[in-house]
Protein backbone atom coordinates (compact mmCIF):
# COMPACT_ATOMS: atom_id res chain seq x y z
CA UNK A 1 0.00 0.00 0.00
CA UNK A 2 1.16 3.48 -0.73
CA UNK A 3 1.56 5.86 2.30
CA UNK A 4 -0.94 8.32 0.40
CA UNK A 5 -2.92 5.88 0.26
CA UNK A 6 -2.82 4.84 3.62
CA UNK A 7 -3.42 8.64 4.62
CA UNK A 8 -6.74 9.05 2.01
CA UNK A 9 -8.30 5.98 3.35
CA UNK A 10 -7.10 5.56 6.84
CA UNK A 11 -10.72 6.06 9.14
CA UNK A 12 -11.40 6.06 13.27
CA UNK A 13 -12.52 2.35 13.85
CA UNK A 14 -14.72 2.14 17.45
CA UNK A 15 -16.25 -0.87 16.54
CA UNK A 16 -13.83 -4.45 16.31
CA UNK A 17 -14.60 -8.21 15.83
CA UNK A 18 -13.65 -10.11 18.29
CA UNK A 19 -10.38 -11.14 16.69
CA UNK A 20 -6.84 -11.66 18.01
CA UNK A 21 -4.05 -9.44 17.00
CA UNK A 22 -0.71 -11.05 16.41
CA UNK A 23 2.00 -9.99 18.41
CA UNK A 24 4.25 -9.78 15.64
CA UNK A 25 1.91 -7.31 14.35
CA UNK A 26 1.70 -4.98 16.95
CA UNK A 27 5.69 -5.00 17.37
CA UNK A 28 5.57 -4.37 13.43
CA UNK A 29 3.75 -1.20 13.94
CA UNK A 30 5.52 0.00 17.08
CA UNK A 31 9.01 -0.51 15.04
CA UNK A 32 7.10 1.86 12.39
CA UNK A 33 6.44 4.54 15.65
CA UNK A 34 9.93 4.33 16.35
CA UNK A 35 11.02 5.52 12.99
CA UNK A 36 9.01 8.80 13.50
CA UNK A 37 10.98 11.51 13.82
CA UNK A 38 12.21 13.38 16.66
CA UNK A 39 13.71 16.45 18.15
CA UNK A 40 17.52 16.06 18.71
CA UNK A 41 16.72 12.12 17.41
CA UNK A 42 15.94 12.01 21.53
CA UNK A 43 13.16 9.52 20.64
CA UNK A 44 11.52 10.12 23.99
CA UNK A 45 8.81 7.35 23.16
CA UNK A 46 7.35 4.39 25.40
CA UNK A 47 4.55 2.37 24.30
CA UNK A 48 2.72 0.01 27.15
CA UNK A 49 0.55 -2.92 25.52
CA UNK A 50 -2.57 -3.82 26.70
CA UNK A 51 -4.65 -7.41 26.45
CA UNK A 52 -5.67 -7.81 29.26
CA UNK A 53 -9.52 -7.30 30.22
CA UNK A 54 -9.24 -6.02 33.73
CA UNK A 55 -6.49 -3.34 32.68
CA UNK A 56 -8.97 -2.32 29.93
CA UNK A 57 -11.55 -2.00 31.57
CA UNK A 58 -9.80 0.58 34.15
CA UNK A 59 -8.74 2.27 31.14
CA UNK A 60 -12.49 2.10 29.59
CA UNK A 61 -13.38 4.06 33.00
CA UNK A 62 -9.99 6.34 32.72
CA UNK A 63 -11.33 6.88 28.77
CA UNK A 64 -14.33 8.64 29.94
CA UNK A 65 -16.47 5.00 29.00
CA UNK A 66 -15.20 5.48 25.21
CA UNK A 67 -16.77 1.88 24.42
CA UNK A 68 -13.77 1.10 22.01
CA UNK A 69 -10.88 1.08 24.69
CA UNK A 70 -12.74 -1.65 26.13
CA UNK A 71 -14.38 -3.50 22.98
CA UNK A 72 -10.59 -3.16 20.94
CA UNK A 73 -8.52 -6.64 21.26
CA UNK A 74 -5.19 -4.63 21.88
CA UNK A 75 -4.48 -1.05 23.66
CA UNK A 76 -1.26 0.09 22.59
CA UNK A 77 -0.57 3.35 24.85
CA UNK A 78 1.88 6.09 24.22
CA UNK A 79 4.04 7.12 26.46
CA UNK A 80 6.48 10.35 26.22
CA UNK A 81 9.83 9.98 28.97
CA UNK A 82 10.09 13.84 29.18
CA UNK A 83 13.20 13.69 30.90
CA UNK A 84 14.89 12.07 27.31
CA UNK A 85 13.82 16.00 25.70
CA UNK A 86 14.94 18.06 28.56
CA UNK A 87 18.19 18.39 26.73
CA UNK A 88 15.81 21.61 24.89
CA UNK A 89 14.22 22.81 28.00
CA UNK A 90 10.80 23.01 29.19
CA UNK A 91 10.20 23.51 25.77
CA UNK A 92 11.96 20.09 25.11
CA UNK A 93 9.88 18.66 27.88
CA UNK A 94 6.49 20.31 27.28
CA UNK A 95 5.95 20.24 23.52
CA UNK A 96 9.14 18.21 21.57
CA UNK A 97 8.27 14.83 23.49
CA UNK A 98 4.52 15.55 22.72
CA UNK A 99 5.10 16.23 19.52
CA UNK A 100 7.45 13.11 18.75
CA UNK A 101 5.35 10.84 20.34
CA UNK A 102 2.22 12.53 18.28
CA UNK A 103 4.49 11.30 14.99
CA UNK A 104 5.28 8.26 16.24
CA UNK A 105 1.55 7.69 17.06
CA UNK A 106 0.59 8.87 13.39
CA UNK A 107 3.63 6.25 11.79
CA UNK A 108 1.74 3.35 13.97
CA UNK A 109 -1.83 4.18 12.31
CA UNK A 110 -0.74 4.41 9.26
CA UNK A 111 1.50 0.83 9.57
CA UNK A 112 -1.74 -0.93 11.36
CA UNK A 113 -4.19 0.37 8.17
CA UNK A 114 -1.83 -0.77 5.90
CA UNK A 115 -1.15 -4.34 7.31
CA UNK A 116 -5.06 -4.56 7.85
CA UNK A 117 -6.28 -3.39 10.95
CA UNK A 118 -8.64 -0.67 12.30
CA UNK A 119 -7.41 1.61 15.04
CA UNK A 120 -8.61 5.00 17.00
CA UNK A 121 -6.02 7.39 18.14
CA UNK A 122 -7.88 8.32 22.00
CA UNK A 123 -6.67 11.58 23.43
CA UNK A 124 -9.75 12.19 25.87
CA UNK A 125 -8.33 10.25 29.64
CA UNK A 126 -8.06 11.22 33.19
CA UNK A 127 -4.02 11.28 32.56
CA UNK A 128 -3.15 10.83 36.56
CA UNK A 129 -5.83 7.74 36.35
CA UNK A 130 -3.69 6.26 33.59
CA UNK A 131 -0.61 6.94 34.76
CA UNK A 132 -2.01 4.66 38.52
CA UNK A 133 -3.36 2.24 36.24
CA UNK A 134 -0.32 1.62 34.33
CA UNK A 135 2.25 2.23 37.02
CA UNK A 136 3.90 4.80 35.40
CA UNK A 137 6.94 6.43 36.80
CA UNK A 138 6.47 10.44 37.29
CA UNK A 139 8.57 11.00 34.18
CA UNK A 140 6.43 9.31 31.96
CA UNK A 141 3.58 10.76 30.50
CA UNK A 142 0.84 8.92 28.58
CA UNK A 143 -0.39 10.74 25.56
CA UNK A 144 -2.48 8.46 23.22
CA UNK A 145 -4.06 5.50 23.60
CA UNK A 146 -4.20 3.73 20.37
CA UNK A 147 -7.14 0.74 20.21
CA UNK A 148 -6.74 -2.04 17.76
CA UNK A 149 -8.35 -4.73 15.97
CA UNK A 150 -9.98 -5.73 13.06
CA UNK A 151 -12.70 -3.73 12.37
CA UNK A 152 -16.37 -3.90 12.62
CA UNK A 153 -17.74 -1.03 10.36
CA UNK A 154 -16.31 1.07 7.30
CA UNK A 155 -16.81 4.67 8.42
CA UNK A 156 -17.51 7.33 5.99
CA UNK A 157 -15.00 10.09 4.78
CA UNK A 158 -15.86 12.75 7.31
CA UNK A 159 -16.00 15.94 5.63
CA UNK A 160 -12.68 17.99 5.70
CA UNK A 161 -12.13 21.89 5.53
CA UNK A 162 -10.85 23.17 1.70
CA UNK A 163 -6.52 23.77 1.13
CA UNK A 164 -8.08 27.11 0.76
CA UNK A 165 -9.24 28.06 4.00
CA UNK A 166 -6.09 26.86 5.82
CA UNK A 167 -3.03 27.70 4.06
CA UNK A 168 -1.43 30.90 4.28
CA UNK A 169 0.77 32.68 2.55
CA UNK A 170 3.85 34.46 3.89
CA UNK A 171 1.99 36.23 7.13
CA UNK A 172 -1.41 34.74 8.51
CA UNK A 173 -4.14 35.98 6.76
Amino acid sequence: MEVIDAIYGRRSIRSYKNENVPEEVIKKAIDCGIHAPSAGNLQPWEFVIVRDKEIKRKLYKASYSQYHVLEAPVLIVICADIMRSAYYGSRGMNLYALQDTAAATQNILLSLYSMGYGTCWVGAFNERMVREILNLPKDIRPVAIITVGKGNERPKKRELRALDEVIHYEKFS
